[in-house]
């Protein structure tokens, strides 16, 4: 690949690490060996190296060289909740379910939430997150695969997509809306209430660089209380 500008190689690296050619922890190629693999100038190299550091990609260490971070952007300082993190530190006992997951073409609703073109492929995902055996949280979330390519392929079956997506996506902008819904079939069956009831509903769509990543609507049943600290 012969390029010359410093964003170019920035971008091809963002690429390759949200690709999982890069993953969290792992071990950069040296600014020498960039430099050769682009065609450009180690200070070039250096640059974008630079950049993604100071937004919270990588990790720089003198002599020890630069590696991805564990959880990578923050930039805003904000924190994508885990749900397993807020079922353990309730010190209660964490379980998870995937209910189903495919493959398909976004619907024009999800197209102009995320602002996705036509065609592009999502992965739907439907899980159930439990609290000491008791079901705490419906998950119901839609991931682009033109934003996410690895999210094809990976088995969510033991671990769900909100663990997955925080440990190895970036993001640079979340919309998070709050509201009260009722309950449908499915969403009773799988929470315990009945059809009908009052859910306590939080719809959260993440952002990478004006491109869409994931949207998830996540509905608990009545009476849950969410905290957020500063």
């Amino acid at each position: 690949m012969a390029t010359t500008s410093y964003r170019d190689i920035k971008l091809d690296m963002l690429r390759r690490i949200t690709d999982g050619e890069w993953p969290p922890g792992s071990l950069l190629p040296s600014e020498m060996d960039l430099s050769g693999h682009y065609g450009a100038a180690r200070a070039t190299v250096s640059r974008a190296m630079r950049e993604l550091a100071d937004e919270g990609l990588v990790e720089r260490k003198r002599k020890a060289g630069t590696r991805v971070r564990p959880s990578p952007v923050r930039l805003m300082r904000m924190e994508i909740p885990l749900v397993r993190t807020e079922i353990e530190e309730q010190g209660a006992e964490y379980r998870y379910a995937l209910v189903r997951s495919d493959i398909q073409i976004a619907d024009d609703w999800l197209r102009a939430r995320l602002g996705l073109e036509p065609g592009t492929e999502v992965r739907h995902l439907i899980c159930v997150h439990f609290s000491d055996g008791q079901p705490y949280q419906f998950e119901d979330r839609w991931i682009s695969l033109a934003a996410t390519p690895a999210a094809r392929t990976v088995d969510f079956r033991t671990s769900g997509p909100n663990e997955w997506l925080v440990g190895q996506v970036p993001f640079s902008t979340v919309e998070v809306s709050f509201s009260a819904t009722a309950a449908d079939d499915e969403q009773s069956h799988h929470l315990g209430c009945a059809p009908g009831d009052p859910l306590f509903t939080v719809e959260r769509q993440t952002t990478w660089r004006d491109e869409g990543v994931t949207f998830v609507r996540l509905f608990h049943r009545r009476g849950h209380r969410m905290t957020t600290r500063y």
